[in-house]
């Protein structure tokens, strides 16, 4: 083709060029500013599609160990509560055992009765601020109650356990008399069982739930690794190539200097 000045095809051609290398130097230092190889679906549909996907069962899995982990702090302090009261029981039984010495004086008793009394009162007040979240599993007429333990909906039950005055029959105990003392004898042993076979059901609870939540902090780390394997950008290998874009650019404007020079070369003829 003969020189035209009203039609550069080398200018258009490094024009062309020039563009697409910009392209490509705007989408690699996006690449580099986020950290993600796939930003959207223009970038790779059927990657970005899976990567959404793993995304959404993440976020189901937070919620998923949040509930566990409110579970988890429930029957603790439940199972708190329990130790507390199975050791005040204990307490109260040594009390019982001194009000059933023979020969004991009135006022003995009665010092004792006034001591058995404090501690029961104890286990009132342990037992009505035992509370989490708004649930309480050891008070009276606790009702049971589940936590969430899959993205699907499953739960694991968790049932009462009452250890509250009436519900352990200590209520009306007396240590004033040595028949009350013998009757309390046999109703505190019963009573420090109870407590103590309850928080075994607290316990076993507690460790299934702690499990629970171990496996889904372990599946969510999993699934947070796969879409990073799918999207995340490699910065070694992205730095490099915005080096070598840079550089392509720089000849790309060179070039295109050089093809607007041409038209120049056309005055040389007159």
């Amino acid at each position: 083709m003969g020189l035209s000045v009203q039609t550069n095809i080398g200018a258009m051609v490094a024009l062309q060029q020039l563009n697409a290398t910009n392209k490509k130097l705007e989408s690699t230092q996006l690449h580099i500013t986020t950290s993600f190889r796939v930003n959207g679906p223009k970038d790779d549909a059927a990657t970005f599609a899976i990567a959404q996907n793993m995304r959404g069962d993440i976020a189901g899995l937070g919620a998923v160990s949040t509930a566990l982990a409110n579970g988890e702090a429930t029957l603790n302090v439940a199972i708190e509560a329990g130790k507390g009261v199975s050791d005040l029981l204990i307490e109260m039984k040594s009390k019982v055992v001194q009000a059933n010495q023979a020969g004991l004086d009135s006022s003995s008793r009665s010092a004792l009765h006034n001591d058995f009394n404090q501690l029961r009162t104890q286990i009132e007040e342990i037992v009505k601020t035992a509370e989490f979240n708004g649930t309480n599993l050891v008070k009276s007429a606790a009702t049971n109650s589940s936590v969430l333990s899959t993205v699907d909906g499953s739960t694991i039950s968790v049932s009462a356990q009452s250890m509250d005055q009436s519900t352990l029959s200590i209520a009306a105990l007396t240590l004033t008399t040595s028949v009350g003392a013998a009757s309390a004898l046999t109703v505190i042993d019963s009573a420090i069982t109870s407590v103590s076979s309850k928080l075994a059901t607290l316990g076993s609870v507690s460790k299934r739930v702690e499990i629970q939540n171990a496996f889904t902090t372990k599946l969510t780390d999993i699934l947070k690794a796969g879409v990073g394997n799918l999207v995340d950008a490699d910065l070694a290998q992205e730095s490099a190539k915005l080096q070598a874009l840079q550089i392509q650019q720089q000849l790309g404007v060179q070039a295109l200097s050089i093809a607007n020079s041409g038209p120049q070369s056309v005055l040389g003829l007159f």
